[in-house]
């Protein structure tokens, strides 16, 4: 499973750049907590993870809150449009065989439109086949909307790598799309590509999205205002995303700072409330972009700590 931490993670000569160093303290408004009045703007959710016996099957985890039911009730109970439900590799073999059409069909029924296979491995990035392979096996065992992919081959790339990197991706999105066979093709990417200068006087972001069929922005801070903020970081990806026609929503994170990579990169250190509001700042800057899908919460098992333990 991909970790947070690594997400966070940008080449070092960019962070510099960008100044990034004031991510360490998030301001008082990060701790707003919402009166509970207005409807969520959070509309999606990764949810990595799966119920599967170890016992029985060594890619399982054992997680029960990925039963079908179990999933179904969470995503019904927050209103929730998307799920990004991982996908192992060989989907097609064993227990998952069973438990993921059970688990797609289970939040079709629960409301949500759109349940996307979700896997990634950075070596992808260099054999596009696997992506490929790993696509048609996923398809081929549940009935998914879409599929949407986690590969990061930039993580601890120099800056001057960045392009080649991005050009194997534009080649792996092609490869997984004709093995999709009309499927969307969607993908996690963060948010400074779009700082990343490309060709022709268009960014990185910009070469990735004419391959995509929907992107999350991942910008995983945990206050939406000020310039170390979710808004002031991905309104500019937001922004090619809508001008390009691509459907796109705003990735934030609930995991331990630990894991996330410090304290201002999650809520999982806040609140839920705190979660709300700041989603809701998001959504009120950015709604009126066409393509706007609204807030995607990294991942099911740490929201759902983040709500049991504050309101």
């Amino acid at each position: 499973m991909p970790r947070s931490a690594l997400r966070s993670l940008l080449p070092a000569a960019l962070a510099v750049a960008l100044g990034l160093s004031a991510l360490s303290a998030a301001p008082a408004s990060a701790h707003a907590v919402t009166d509970g009045t207005a409807p969520s703007a959070v509309t999606g959710m990764w949810a990595w993870g799966n119920p599967i016996d170890p016992a029985t099957d060594a890619r399982g985890l054992g997680q029960p809150e990925f039963e079908p039911e179990a999933l179904a009730a969470f995503a019904q109970q927050r209103g929730l449009r998307t799920v990004y439900l991982s996908v192992p590799w060989a989907a097609d073999q064993g227990a998952f065989a069973t438990w993921l059409p059970e688990a797609v069909d289970a939040l079709h029924g629960a409301g949500v439109t759109t349940v996307a296979a979700l896997g990634g491995d950075p070596a992808w990035a260099d054999q596009p086949d696997l992506a490929a392979t790993w696509t048609r096996a996923a398809l081929a065992t549940a009935p998914f909307d879409a599929v949407q992919f986690d590969v990061e081959p930039w993580i601890g790339a120099q800056d001057d790598q960045l392009p080649g990197i991005v050009a194997k991706l534009a080649t792996m999105y092609d490869t997984a799309a004709a093995a999709a066979g009309g499927v969307p093709v969607g993908a996690d990417l963060p948010w400074w590509l779009a700082a990343k200068p490309g060709v022709r006087g268009a960014t990185l972001f910009d070469g990735l999205l004419t391959h995509l069929d929907s992107v999350a922005i991942v910008a995983f801070v945990d206050h939406a205002g000020g310039d170390d903020g979710i808004l002031a970081l991905a309104t500019p990806a937001a922004t090619a995303a809508s001008d390009a026609g691509v459907p796109f929503s705003i990735g934030v994170e609930t995991d331990t700072p630990e894991v996330a990579g410090g304290p201002a990169a999650t809520f999982g250190d806040d609140t839920a409330g705190a979660l709300e509001s700041q989603t809701g700042l998001v959504r009120q800057a950015l709604a009126s972009l066409p393509g706007y899908r609204g807030v995607t919460v990294e991942h099911l098992l740490s929201w759902q700590s983040l709500l049991a333990r504050q309101p």
